[in-house]
């Protein structure tokens, strides 16, 4: 059986799928900027790790964090939600 398959075109699948497709890693900005700090009292800097539609925190694989300060940043962010600084969610519910 060959073990190479091939598209409709002809072309190999594998250079075909990943041709123009290169993505840089994504590196914590908290790791690479010392200055940086996580703070629970800062709301508009959390704002950026909090999802705009429904108010979750956003995950690691999205904002690039290390395993670190994805705590830290959640942890900061239910502070600041029990606070009143950031909204549990962002989405109004209607009464009837």
């Amino acid at each position: 059986m060959n073990r190479e398959r091939r598209n409709i075109e002809g072309e190999d699948s594998l250079e075909a799928t990943h041709r123009g497709r290169f993505f840089r890693k994504k590196v914590c900005m908290f790791c690479h900027d010392p200055n940086l700090k996580v703070d629970y009292k800062d709301g508009k800097a959390l704002l950026a790790f909090v999802n705009t539609d429904n108010g979750k925190i956003l995950p690691r694989r999205i904002t690039g964090m290390c395993a670190y300060h994805q705590r830290r940043v959640s942890n900061a962010v239910k502070k600041a939600r029990i606070l009143a600084l950031l909204p549990f969610s962002s989405v109004q519910m209607k009464w009837r």
